[in-house]
């Protein structure tokens, strides 16, 4: 398609967007798509888009989130999360014409690598992505749904109440002050020290297309563990909403002793205030510990894939 052009997407492109995304999936996104564009605007350094037009026509429009930090991750990692083509025109190149915008400005940013998910009964996304030089990533997608732990659903002694892990560690809603403690935590686990991702998220508490739920775990007014969650509504073409938890620490002196299914235990529970059904996280093969704690909280390997690609 010669006559396509290419450029990022401007706030009076969101009609058309939601008019093209309804076309595929059947139900409008508008809130998704409006909130998504003014963080995009606002949050250039945190959002690549991608625009393509026939004419003055938009015919496909691609979101990229640019992140540094999330599910251990150490590099700028452009994550595509959004991409659409108008059903009348799909089949052409218009996708991977999104794709070169995004890898575009992806160089201008030093970013080297792009990461999607697909559902692998997805088809024709797998093929589209397998098509421009995505590969299988060596992590995997968990999910679970957010019913509570096993061990708060069992009665002991025929009482029909028992302490629950969240009773046990004061666990609260993740504050500003808090970054400090968990970048302590977080250097100790990782060995790097990832303030400024911390800073990023909490600067997307008040701007995010999604509700935060992050959480910290106190001892004697210490933070001790914590967890990085977000609600999603809209991403990786998902139409109901979804959990995610970007990130979860202990420190290492109290691990063992229960903060980990606190956290996990108190986030589920609002979530369910929420009417969110399910929560998902990503995590490498090698990181053995977390599968296995993970695996113990009730998380099960999902249907979807991660894939990513090499930018030269």
């Amino acid at each position: 398609m010669s006559s396509v052009t290419l450029r990022s997407l401007h706030p009076e492109d969101l009609d058309r967007v939601v008019e093209i995304d309804t076309a595929i999936a059947g139900r409008p996104r508008r809130g998704f798509f409006e909130k998504r564009l003014d963080v995009a605007q606002a949050t250039p350094d945190k959002f690549i888009t991608s625009a393509a037009l026939d004419g003055d026509k938009l015919i496909g429009y691609a979101f990229a989130r640019i992140q540094e930090g999330e599910f251990g991750g150490t590099q700028k990692v452009a994550i595509l999360d959004v991409i659409g083509v108008d059903p009348s025109t799909q089949s052409k190149g218009t996708g991977k014409q999104l794709l070169a915008g995004l890898e575009e400005r992806m160089g201008k940013n030093d970013i080297s690598s792009m990461r999607t998910q697909a559902e692998w009964t997805d088809t024709g996304m797998t093929r589209f992505f397998a098509a421009t030089d995505f590969k299988l990533e060596p992590r995997q997608i968990l999910i679970r749904d957010c019913s509570p732990l096993q061990e708060e659903e069992e009665v002991v002694d025929g009482e029909d109440y028992i302490p629950l892990s969240r009773d046990k560690v004061l666990v609260r809603s993740f504050q500003e002050s808090d970054i400090a403690g968990i970048t302590r935590i977080d250097s100790k686990l990782t060995g790097e020290d990832r303030t400024k991702y911390y800073e990023g998220k909490a600067a997307e508490l008040l701007s995010e297309t999604g509700i935060r739920v992050s959480l910290v775990a106190e001892s004697e007014g210490i933070v001790v563990g914590f967890i990085m969650a977000r609600v999603d509504f809209g991403e990786f073409g998902k139409m109901e909403p979804t959990a995610a938890i970007d990130s979860l620490g202990v420190h290492p002196g109290f691990a063992g002793g229960g903060v980990g299914h606190a956290l996990l235990s108190q986030l589920f529970a609002n979530l369910s205030i929420l009417n969110v059904e399910n929560v998902r996280t990503q995590v490498s093969n090698n990181n053995f510990g977390l599968l296995e704690f993970l695996d113990v909280c009730g998380f099960e390997s999902s249907q979807r894939l991660v894939l990513g690609k090499n930018i030269s």
